[in-house]
């Protein structure tokens, strides 16, 4: 108990020395879990389980937001396999540069080995990347989504390179697996009786750990890859964004305890230390070569210099790669070493490159010429110049608000939607939808704002993303009226002083409408 509680301290104060540096925490983590192995402390018992229950945890949430189709897409898949092939050639290169230069540690290494090092540097941290979208709330965004897409194809890649490089294929009984999709509609049916609160967040850790982790590991497949699948046959369910709501808390946590046991792993020799630091020289060419390649793709300067600094970083997988090659004879164990400190500093690095946030990619993407024609659909700027309104966040409240806005008052109106079925569903039924995050900064960059409109409706589920859309309609220069909904008291007083300028409570209305309703039923003769 002594030594996780001196864990906890030291990652504590390490997390805020992080945080008044203007780093993210989880460099402070991973400072904290190099400090207290050099201190000669073991790593206390559980630890490891606690990291490895974040991880899988995380890659559920994932899979809950993820829709497949989107992995399917040329920008995703031939985006991934094209940087990996160029990731492993680049590293190789610069490994076999050192080696002929005379660095101890290379000299006589294979070019197998070099280019099994290659490979575990060329995958890019799932932990890291999702944290940075997090922080931005930027999920959501063509260029998170893009990110999120790459690294389970990355996953997906690593797998399948843990199961074939250890020797041991799955079970014949894998094959068993596919009858989760048939499954996954009964687990649905069973979710419509769970209930809220605490429940929800129950039945997301049954299904992320039982039909998922365990049920793979059960076969010999990575667990892990197992709770993603479980969040994408779940995906579908109207609940599933508040399932992985009510996780984000457990699974931060928990994440702690991944990035201190990373640090805790191993203290690396001075020339461990050397060639790891310069193993970072990678980066820039990594982030560099996701930017060509999905400008290549047709997307935007932005939205490529946005991904490619998100995704310009080292892997825990990287960890596990190496683990499995040193267990297997394909590396020595002081190659395990290197990597951790590399994978340790890698976050570091892309932290600074990533702390100035949008303010110098925006400047740099402005002074770059932009070929309309050439870019991809859903990265081309935005025309709402026929519109006379907006409705941000066509749920039910939005859907109302828009039919009102259309058939009562005969305004234009357009509805912006981040859920890919629902604008898809609302098209369908004849309303006029734009597939976008009205809490990114990038839509409202891309949206042509010509024409007559003067009235935005703030309709999303959840107060801090009303707020941010509203700070981005300010910041736009946005003159026309602002109504907002908000569920509590102090929700439509901060929304009223950030500018808008009518709130109504969703509760309060609701007892009016109810009270009014009461009144006519009452009033009106009997049948």
């Amino acid at each position: 108990m002594a030594a996780f509680l001196t864990v906890l301290a030291a990652t504590l104060a390490a997390g805020v020395v992080a945080r008044l540096a203007r780093l993210p925490p989880l460099v402070g983590f991973l400072a904290a879990g190099f400090g207290l192995h050099a201190a000669g402390l073991q790593e206390p018992p559980g630890l490891e389980m606690l990291a490895d229950l974040g991880v899988t945890l995380l890659l559920f949430g994932i899979g809950l937001k993820l829709d497949v189709r989107f992995l399917l897409r040329r920008e995703v898949w031939l985006t991934t396999v094209a940087h990996a092939a160029a990731s492993v050639v680049a590293a190789a290169a610069l490994l076999g540069l050192l080696a002929a230069v005379g660095l101890h540690l290379l000299a006589g290494e294979s070019a197998r080995t070099l280019a099994l090092v290659a490979f575990a540097l060329s995958f890019s941290s799932t932990v890291f990347v999702v944290k940075i979208l997090d922080e931005r709330s930027d999920a959501q965004s063509l260029y998170g989504r893009l990110a999120v897409g790459i690294l389970v194809v990355q996953d997906v890649a690593a797998v399948v390179f843990l199961v074939t490089s250890e020797g041991e294929p799955p079970s014949p009984w894998a094959l068993a697996l596919v009858l989760l999709v048939p499954a996954a509609w009964g687990f649905r049916r069973l979710w419509d009786h769970v209930g809220h609160g605490e429940m929800q967040t129950l039945f997301g850790l049954a299904m992320a750990l039982l039909p998922g982790y365990a049920l793979f590991e059960a076969v010999g497949i990575k667990g892990d890859l197992g709770a993603l699948v479980m969040g994408v046959l779940l995906a579908s369910h109207p609940a599933s964004g508040e399932v992985a709501k009510s996780l984000l808390t457990v699974k931060d946590l928990l994440l702690v305890g991944f990035f201190v046991s990373v640090g805790m792993a191993a203290t690396p020799t001075a020339e461990a230390a050397g060639l790891a630091v310069l193993l970072l020289l990678l980066l820039p060419v990594k982030a560099v070569g996701f930017v060509l390649l999905m400008r290549a793709m047709g997307l935007r300067y932005r939205t490529s210099f946005l991904a490619g600094m998100a995704l310009g970083n080292y892997s825990e997988f990287g960890l596990i790669v190496a683990s499995v090659g040193v267990a297997a004879g394909l590396l020595a164990e002081t190659w395990l070493t290197v990597i951790a400190f590399a994978v340790a500093l890698g976050p570091v690095v892309a932290a600074i490159a990533n702390r100035f946030g949008y303010e110098p990619v925006d400047r740099l993407a402005a002074r770059l010429p932009e070929r309309v024609e050439r870019l991809h659909p859903d990265d081309r700027p935005i025309d709402i110049g026929h519109a006379q309104a907006l409705v941000l966040g066509m749920g039910r409240v939005g859907r109302s608000t828009y039919e009102q806005l259309t058939e009562v008052y005969g305004l234009s109106v357009i509805g912006v939607e981040h859920d890919t079925a629902r604008a898809t569903a609302l098209r369908e039924a004849g309303f006029d939808v734009v597939l976008a995050d009205a809490t990114d900064a990038d839509f409202w960059l891309r949206v042509n704002r010509g024409g007559d409109v003067r009235i935005a409706v703030l309709a999303m589920p959840f107060h801090g993303s009303n707020l941010a859309a509203l700070e981005e309609l300010r910041r736009t220069g946005f003159t026309g009226r602002v109504a907002a909904i908000a569920q509590y008291d102090d929700d439509a007083h901060e929304l009223r002083e950030h500018g808008a300028d009518v709130v109504f409570h969703l509760y309060g209305s609701a007892g009016t409408a109810l009270a009014d309703g009461a009144a006519e039923a009452a009033a009106a003769p009997e049948e």
